[in-house]
């Protein structure tokens, strides 16, 4: 016998009813689009030397998996993200912590934080490889600096944001820092924290992939460069395509890591 009463579990259904709605409207859309490109492209009312087709997306697909081109480049930009998304995350989460604890660091280096999240990092990729060196270091280097800085200011903003109230009550029943940092500051910037992860993993491969732009042999973003180089632009719009599907992949693997968080 259910639990829930008769309202609730018609709510709960409706709510079902409405995520299928969802998805499969956003399925539709998907197909629909494609279907749209396929008719353009095969009416030639569009030049399929500019704009690929959907079928010309599959056949170069295909010809990369079977020279063995595929995966290797989709692991090594998969690789490059993840580390970088592992350690802006632990930089990040380090250094709110810090600001935190130290409201004076916090004045001090706000400006300089702002300054540096609005640096374009683009420009600065000729300095990179100087100072890093052309190697997969520039590349993590890069997207370090387009996503550490961003995740320090969420994840800072989130813990500053708590209501002032709760800490004075912890206050005063003598609560040290430290307890009302992971009793009360931590805890209560969960949502927060997923959020700042949410951002720092589409950072950090917008930024993997400007560092294969610049230097890589190896990688999606590499193969947009190379693609654009020899006039291939099947390939651009394929890597395109296969990025869009990693990132979205990734991003369902956070948000399923905050359903089951929560």
């Amino acid at each position: 016998m259910s639990t829930y009463s008769e309202e609730h579990q018609h709510f709960l259904k409706k709510l079902k009813r409405r995520k299928r709605s969802v998805v499969l409207t956003q399925i539709l859309i998907i197909v629909l689009f494609l279907v749209i490109w396929q008719l353009l492209a095969s009416f030639k009312l569009i030049n399929t030397f500019t704009f690929s087709s959907p079928w010309d997306v599959i056949k170069t697909t295909i010809h990369l998996f079977e020279t063995n081109q595929l995966w290797n480049h989709i692991g090594i930009t998969v690789y490059e993200t993840l580390l970088s998304f592992l350690i802006a995350g632990i930089i990040g989460l380090v250094f709110a912590t810090l600001l935190w604890w130290f409201p004076f660091l916090a004045d001090v280096f706000d400006p300089y934080l702002t300054v540096l999240n609005s640096l374009p990092k683009v420009a600065l990729g000729p300095l990179i490889i100087i100072w890093v060196g052309a190697s997969m270091h520039s590349i993590i280097f890069m997207a370090l600096m387009i996503s550490a800085i961003i995740t320090i200011i969420n994840i800072y903003n989130g813990f500053v944001s708590i209501d002032k109230d709760y800490i004075k009550l912890l206050k005063s029943f003598h609560a040290s820092k430290k307890q009302i940092f992971f009793e009360l500051i931590l805890p209560g910037n969960r949502g927060n924290i997923i959020n700042a992860l949410k951002i720092n993993i589409s950072m950090s491969l917008i930024g993997v992939i400007m560092g294969e732009l610049l230097v890589s042999k190896e990688g999606l973003g590499y193969l947009i460069m190379y693609g654009s180089q020899v006039f291939n632009i099947n390939l651009v719009i394929t890597s395109v395509v296969i990025l869009g599907i990693v990132s979205y992949l990734m991003y369902y693997v956070i948000n399923w890591i905050e359903k089951k968080s929560s």
